[in-house]
């Protein structure tokens, strides 16, 4: 079993399913493209490990295909990406408290 993400016209993730293995075919198509050409929505697999795509897809976060991560919704005005994990850094304590 594999996660696929559902993205609308700007990238932004709109519901997450569990479908079929990634290595499966349906109908001879690669699962992405099949569920992307069934819903009429581009879609992405995703990984609960992380392994794929940096982060695991949510509702709300965003698609960056330059990076090929789902970016989580920034947190605050003043957290910066991090380019390794595609995550926000805040310093600021109150916003992220240890």
């Amino acid at each position: 079993m594999a996660h696929y993400a559902f993205l609308d016209d700007n990238n932004i993730v709109t519901e997450v399913i569990a479908g079929i293995d990634e290595t499966e075919l349906i109908e001879g198509i690669l699962p992405e493209t099949w569920y992307g050409n069934f819903r009429g929505q581009a879609c992405k697999r995703t990984s609960y490990n992380n392994t794929i795509r940096k982060n695991f897809a949510g509702i709300g976060m965003s698609y960056d295909s330059v990076r090929d991560a789902f970016i989580p919704v920034k947190c605050h005005d003043e957290a910066t990406l991090n380019e390794d994990t595609c995550r926000w850094d805040c310093n600021n304590t109150e916003h992220n408290p240890e």
